[in-house]
């Protein structure tokens, strides 16, 4: 999502220059871990303020923008950098979790509390973090629901039909069958458990009329392989075909070969690979976690399905497999939905009017540049 806000910004006429690439994750609770991240930051924050402050005043950057701040990785910079010199301060993707106040990261906890304190818009990707952010918020700040977008048009996607037969040829799958697509890293945590829930409810349909593509790596790949095993490879004659992690150029021609995108998406916030599934035209079956319903339409472009009920999903990709005609309607909907909805320029003007509040708001908080 870093990438596509940084293509919105620049869509609505905005100049984005990466200031800093301290990394603030500290993701086990270890308090000299996390104090020695915030010298850092000390150190980084004092560094860049230099650097603006011998900058020419008409050259100087009117806003910050922070993606993605919660009590592991909070923002000890963007706070501290605006109210030294006068900046607008936006934030994207802030998440407050109240039970954080004591406890391993209850420093991280205070940063996040401060920074959106701050913060003059915020834009959020997911309804859910709304109430939690709202009350901390200052008289003149505002909230921005952006939800979760595209870079690219879903014109610019390529036609089902110019790919299949090449995708068909690489990874060994029978065009006369539906493909079902899985596109997602395996790690260890969520990512897992979505492969073994998806190898369990795959593992009770019949074989005869569906294979399964399955897009990604990475650490828990063996853990992976070894809960679709009792389903077969492809290359021996099962079900199932791996294409390891591919560049862009190559998950769009999978996107526009496949019938059915199935993720069971176990604690996700949401999933931009249902977004990009949707915008090839392809119906999805995924676990009703989080954010998944602001990415997909259940009953419009999609099924959701109740989170941990295996049952439900297999039946929701059997209606799927058996069902060329719901198939057509979901997809043709779910294009729909993402050109006219989901699209960078919609995103563009959203982010554009959370920029140019900050802008606007920032001075008459009182905040001045020393």
């Amino acid at each position: 999502m870093a990438r596509q806000l940084i293509s919105a910004l620049r869509c609505s006429g905005h100049t984005v220059t990466i200031t800093s690439d301290l990394r603030s994750f500290e993701g086990h609770g270890n308090p000299e871990h996390q104090a020695i991240i915030r010298h850092k930051a000390d150190s980084e924050a004092k560094r860049i303020i230099r650097v603006i402050q011998k900058t020419d005043r008409q050259l100087r950057p009117e806003v910050w923008f922070t993606y993605h701040l919660y009590y592991k990785a909070p923002d000890w910079i963007g706070p501290r950098v605006c109210q030294a010199l006068g900046m607008g301060y936006v934030i994207a993707e802030a998440s407050h979790a109240p039970k954080r106040q004591h406890g391993p990261w209850a420093s991280g906890h205070e940063a996040v509390v401060n920074a959106i304190q701050t913060a003059d818009s915020i834009l959020s990707l997911t309804k859910r973090d709304m109430p939690c952010v709202t009350p901390l918020m200052h008289d003149l700040a505002r909230q921005f629901y952006l939800p979760p977008f595209l870079e690219k048009n879903p014109d610019q996607i390529a036609s089902r039909e110019e790919v299949r037969h090449a995708v068909a040829n690489r990874y060994g799958l029978d065009t006369r069958k539906q493909w079902l697509l899985a596109v997602a890293m395996m790690r260890p945590g969520d990512k897992l458990n979505s492969y073994e829930f998806l190898a369990r409810a795959l593992g009770a349909l019949s074989n005869d009329d569906w294979q399964l593509l399955i897009v990604g790596d990475g650490t828990a790949r063996a853990d992976v392989e070894s809960a679709f095993s009792s389903i077969g490879s492809a290359i021996d004659g099962g079900p199932v075909a791996w294409t390891g992690q591919l560049d862009e150029a190559a998950l769009i021609d999978v996107y526009a070969a496949c019938d059915v995108f199935v993720w069971p998406a176990v604690n996700e916030a949401y999933g931009m690979a249902l977004l990009e599934a949707q915008a090839a035209g392809i119906p999805a079956v995924a676990g009703n976690y989080g954010g998944v319903p602001e990415v997909l339409q259940d009953g419009v472009t999609g099924l959701l399905v109740e989170p941990g009920s295996l049952g439900q999903f297999t039946d929701a990709v059997r209606s799927m497999i058996e069902s060329p005609s719901l198939r057509a309607t979901f997809g043709e909907r779910a294009r729909a939905y993402v050109h006219s909805e989901r699209s960078l320029a919609q995103a563009s003007e959203i982010v554009n009017e959370a920029v140019e509040h900050a802008v606007v708001v920032h001075p008459r908080r009182g905040i001045r540049a020393s």
